[in-house]
């Protein structure tokens, strides 16, 4: 009876061992093991998350010159800098004033189209401007500082409509035989003048009559100018208003001096706007495009 006794107590004890290590590992979980099983996030979690302010790399941000409704602002020159800054230079001027294409890969068959003598009147530049829209092509004007002076407004409208400004002197006077002074003057203050109004300066400069002589271009050189004449000239100039057929004498004049990188001269004049769609027209059925004078470096070579 003793050694059942002792057994039987035996027994008890290790069931209560047993009883006590159980409840134990059931409630041992730590911290890390809830939150493992336990996915749902906490209200604390749920408001940060909520209330965290968005990342800059997903924060749109409002594109230059753009307002509130979706139009652009008066001051898009940032825009339009870059537009120029992504334009390669496929082509460069040669002595004789034509324009040639960098590499041997790219076109040849264009023509460079100027006008000269401007700013004149919104009822020429704005027919101008149509003609040069509807066949996807830029020219360059070359104005006259005394005419900017007087309507700076065309001037405006000249580079709002894609017009690229060219320097033609402020008096329009030949400038061969003038002194280094006088011709730095004439050509400078139409530098500034362009700038003041639509915040760039030309590029380009023509002289008068193609008489700049060694100071022009000299003087052109120092204010980062690439200096021209032509190697086509359409001779609307030598045309009179009550001249019959000038239309077409002008498309004649042009064609029969046509060649690869024609530096095409010809003037704000009204037989010029009434001629330039035929003469565009012309030219593409011939196989040419119009350069972009913004694709023309600025040195001469």
């Amino acid at each position: 009876m003793k050694k059942v006794g002792k057994m039987t107590s035996v027994l008890l004890l290790a069931t209560l061992l047993l009883t006590a290590c159980g409840n134990s590992g059931a409630n041992g979980k730590t911290a890390e093991d809830a939150n493992t099983t336990n996915n749902t996030p906490t209200a604390a979690a749920t408001q940060s998350s909520e209330t965290t302010a968005p990342s800059p790399e997903v924060t749109a941000s409002p594109t230059p010159g753009a307002t509130a409704d979706g139009g652009t602002t008066g001051n898009n020159t940032a825009s339009k800098d870059q537009a120029s800054a992504e334009i390669p230079l496929l082509y460069h001027m040669n002595k004789n004033y034509d324009i040639v294409p960098n590499e041997e890969t790219t076109n040849k068959k264009v023509v460079l189209l100027t006008f000269d003598d401007g700013p004149k009147d919104a009822d020429m530049i704005n027919p101008l401007m149509d003609v040069l829209d509807k066949h996807q092509a830029k020219a360059i004007f070359f104005v006259n500082g005394y005419r900017v002076k007087a309507h700076p407004e065309l001037l405006e409208l000249i580079h709002n409509r894609g017009g690229v400004i060219g320097n033609h002197s402020w008096d329009h006077i030949v400038l061969k035989d003038k002194s280094y002074t006088e011709v730095k003057k004439q050509i400078e203050d139409v530098q500034n003048a362009v700038k003041e109004i639509i915040g760039e300066a030309p590029q380009f400069f023509r002289p008068p009559h193609g008489a700049g002589g060694d100071v022009g271009k000299k003087i052109s050189a120092e204010n980062g100018m690439l200096y021209m004449t032509w190697s086509n000239g359409s001779l609307d100039w030598e045309m009179k208003e009550k001249e019959t057929g000038k239309t077409d004498k002008l498309i004649k004049n042009v064609t029969d001096q046509l060649h690869s990188g024609s530096n095409i001269l010809m003037h704000e004049l009204p037989w010029t706007v009434e001629a330039l769609d035929k003469l565009l027209t012309t030219l593409e059925g011939k196989g040419y495009s119009f350069v972009d004078p913004r694709s023309i470096e600025l040195k001469m070579r």
